[in-house]
């Protein structure tokens, strides 16, 4: 059989890694077309994969406008230009996997899911959490009916202070007119997780929370615009310095730093810290997004989670503790404790997934995951090996945005999809 060949929309991190794929397994995945506006990153996937010229462009407009003349396409945009390529490709009969969120408002993600089912193509959403190894497994604990019927989950995304800092704060996601608000940026994949374990759609959510900590108000007494010329910098945990100039030293090149600049050395990300938005202090940025927020979710069955999200934590996996009638989970990515209530024993479970952020590992071997279900729907034209796809994407999506609604109007908010 012929390799799937693939389109990458997007050269950035998140289309990159995906891409690395097909370097894994190039029996498997061909990269044949590129869309990029920024040379370095558009030239640098070209050549990795010896991409025709003809298919290399600044533009995906360019792409859609020829015959289609591959079987796929991975959109790994900004979250505000997903609707346009997702529809145009889809009109041209492309499968499609698209970067999470699928779109910033409830419309455009039920324009992209009508034009997937319109033209009957295959369509995922990269909700990698889905995909990995501790998921599967904690989903056929649950499926097995281990602990009795679920009653309700608590469930904990601890952000971290730095990857706030990185990617909320001073980065691509941390203005809600040019990005999303937080909740959809990044937490649509727990959202999402949680109807999944919960095998149950959600049907009212109410949720709080707000921008608490990065504000001009919060700025220490002497505090610079910019971390290089800043006299507090020493003192704050928020340093660009100490983030991005003391991973470089210590030999990590990799997410975030190369974010900042294709120069990971000392000398090109002190320039970036100079000169960029990561070298900005993180109380005078142009952020709006939330650094906190509970969300409290009914599902179909009666059945109760409880999420929140916050920013002021020691960068890790998430938490979850199930609570059923026969029984009590807690996981943390990695290890499943299974209490069980008629034998008070426990029993723990090591799924042994570790994540150095290639695709490999990339969200506890998600990414991955992910690619492989991927090519395999395509190779085989089977829409089932997708564990994320149309309209369940489209319901936990929907989800967010009623819980973003109860957040603003103080209120509880029925889901309707």
């Amino acid at each position: 059989m012929d390799p799937i060949r693939l389109i990458v929309v997007g050269a950035g991190s998140r289309g990159t890694g995906y891409a690395t794929y097909a370097r894994q397994h190039p029996e498997q995945v061909q990269i044949v077309g590129v869309a990029e506006p920024r040379d370095f990153y558009r030239e640098r996937l070209a050549d990795d994969y010896d991409i025709p010229f003809d298919n290399v462009c600044n533009d995906w407009c360019q792409l859609t406008e020829r015959p289609k003349f591959a079987d796929g396409v991975i959109i790994a945009v900004q979250d505000a230009e997903h609707a346009d390529p997702a529809i145009a490709f889809a009109n041209l009969g492309y499968h499609i996997l698209l970067e999470k969120p699928m779109a910033p408002s409830s419309e455009d993600c039920r324009r992209i899911v009508e034009a997937a089912k319109r033209n009957d193509v295959i369509f995922a959403v990269c909700h990698v959490m889905r995909y990995t190894h501790y998921t599967q497994q904690l989903k056929a604990i649950i499926d097995s009916g281990r602990i009795g019927t679920i009653v309700s989950i608590a469930h904990l995304e601890p952000v971290g202070y730095w990857h706030q800092a990185h990617s909320f704060v001073r980065g691509n996601w941390r203005n809600e007119a040019q990005s999303s608000p937080m909740l959809l940026a990044k937490s649509c994949h727990d959202v999402d997780w949680l109807r999944y374990i919960m095998g149950q759609p959600c049907v009212q959510v109410s949720s709080f929370g707000s921008l608490k900590h990065f504000r001009p108000e919060e700025r220490p007494d002497g505090a610079t615009d910019r971390c290089l010329t800043c006299p507090v910098e020493p003192r704050c945990p928020y340093s660009a310095i100490k983030i991005y100039l003391g991973r470089v030293e210590r030999g990590e090149t990799g997410w975030p730093v190369n974010v900042l600049t294709p120069d990971v050395t000392v000398t090109g990300v002190t320039e970036a810290l100079r000169t960029g938005p990561y070298g900005r202090c993180v109380y005078g940025c142009d952020n709006d997004v939330v650094d906190h927020q509970v969300v409290n979710m009914v599902f179909a069955n009666g059945a109760t989670a409880s999420f929140t999200m916050t920013a002021f934590t020691k960068q890790r996996d998430r938490e979850t503790r199930i609570f059923g009638t026969h029984g009590e989970i807690y996981g943390d990515g990695s290890t499943i404790e299974i209490y069980d209530f008629l034998t008070d024993q426990t029993e723990v479970i090591t799924t042994d997934q570790s994540s150095d952020g290639s695709i490999l590992t990339g969200h506890g071997g998600g990414d991955y995951a992910l690619m492989q279900h991927f090519v395999a729907a395509l190779a085989s034209n089977d829409a089932t090996q997708i564990l994320s796809g149309p309209q369940e994407s489209l319901e936990t999506h929907l989800t967010v945005f009623a819980a973003e609604t109860a957040r603003r109007e103080g209120r509880v908010v029925n889901v309707l999809v």
